[in-house]
């Protein structure tokens, strides 16, 4: 059985959602994918190539005035081209965001990534973790320590750099990565076995 192919198509305006990005990325490798980056507002034809072969593709951004980043926005639209031939129909998608207040509408950014995938006819995988950090012996370190189901959350102070990426929402964006590649092999072997 070949390894699933899975493509972080995502946007991150001062670095900070590119830890989180590559946190995705190491999750789906540990996982057994072949997991790729793709910088959404860099993207070349070789990138466009990547996303239609990629048995899953994961969005990522920043949340700004409460919604995925401009660039982003633009790459959304531009996958019109994508819809038209249904080039994405039946591939799993998911998405994780950051943005420095706790909520800061993140699940409005969430929602977003789920409607452009509902519209490419993909499959929506969450998150799959119950929240954490919401009683008496939870703390911070947990996972989904912010609570959301959607997807992936990462709350990181505007003050700080990259480096200040919560080592909690780190493991959290690493257990949504090895939740696609684990999806992803299990509907690969799916589609394999039903076309034989």
């Amino acid at each position: 059985m070949t390894s699933p192919v899975v493509a972080i198509a995502y946007h991150s305006g001062y670095g900070h959602t590119a830890v989180v990005a590559e946190a995705v990325r190491a999750g789906a490798a540990e996982a057994g994918a072949d997991a790729h980056l793709i910088k959404v507002d860099e993207i070349t034809e070789a990138g466009w190539e990547l996303l239609d072969a990629a048995d899953a593709i994961i969005f990522g951004s920043p949340t700004y005035m409460g919604t995925a980043s401009g660039a982003f926005h633009v790459f959304a639209e531009a996958t019109s081209k994508r819809w038209f031939t249904r080039a994405w129909q039946d591939k799993l998608a998911a998405g994780f965001t950051n943005s420095a207040s706790k909520s800061g509408d993140k699940l409005h950014t969430l929602q977003f990534f789920q409607t452009l995938a509902a519209q490419q006819g993909m499959h929506w995988v969450n998150l799959g973790l119950a929240p954490g950090w919401n009683s008496t012996t939870g703390s911070e370190n947990d996972l989904n320590r912010l609570g959301f189901f959607a997807g992936a959350a990462a709350q990181t102070n505007a003050d700080e750099g990259p480096e200040g990426v919560h080592k909690a929402d780190i493991a959290t964006a690493e257990h949504l990565g090895r939740r696609v590649a684990e999806t992803a092999r299990v509907f690969t072997a799916g589609r394999a076995a039903t076309a034989a």
